[in-house]
């Protein structure tokens, strides 16, 4: 099920942005996600967020500020079973056009993108990493 993110669901989504973050960007030192944890942990609440649960689980989580998407984060255990394409198209259904910026180097995520018909738009260097970001947009 996906619904709307309570302030009770805040520490089990920080957990999975954290553990998600270190795991699919080992090319950034893990102390940065940690360094950024409470700030991230402070605004997250001001995105629209959605969770996909199961069972009184949160399993994966996508935030949006407007029709862009800051992130879709799936708990390890639940990654490659279809909840990011279902937090992506539930979205979808409201939101058009929708940008993101994803690391290049996420290969993964890139590929999950295009797969869902993202367009890369340019790319850009993130000024808190030193990374190559892709500048990717969807339009229903």
């Amino acid at each position: 099920m996906i619904r709307k993110f309570r302030m009770d669901d805040l520490d089990t989504v920080m957990k999975i942005w954290l553990e998600t973050n270190i795991a699919a960007h080992d090319f950034i030192s893990g102390n940065y996600w940690q360094e950024n944890y409470e700030l991230v942990k402070k605004i997250l609440p001001e995105a629209a967020i959605f969770v996909f649960e199961q069972d009184d689980v949160i399993l994966g989580f996508i935030g949006l500020t407007e029709n862009y998407i800051a992130g879709i984060f799936i708990d390890a255990k639940s990654q490659s079973q279809g909840i990011g394409k279902a937090l992506l198209d539930y979205v979808k259904k409201s939101h058009s056009p929708l940008s993101l910026q994803v690391y290049k180097k996420n290969s993964c995520a890139v590929r999950f993108y295009l797969r869902e018909d993202f367009v890369v738009l340019n790319e850009q260097t993130d000024e808190n990493t030193g990374e190559t970001e892709l500048v990717m947009n969807w339009t229903k």
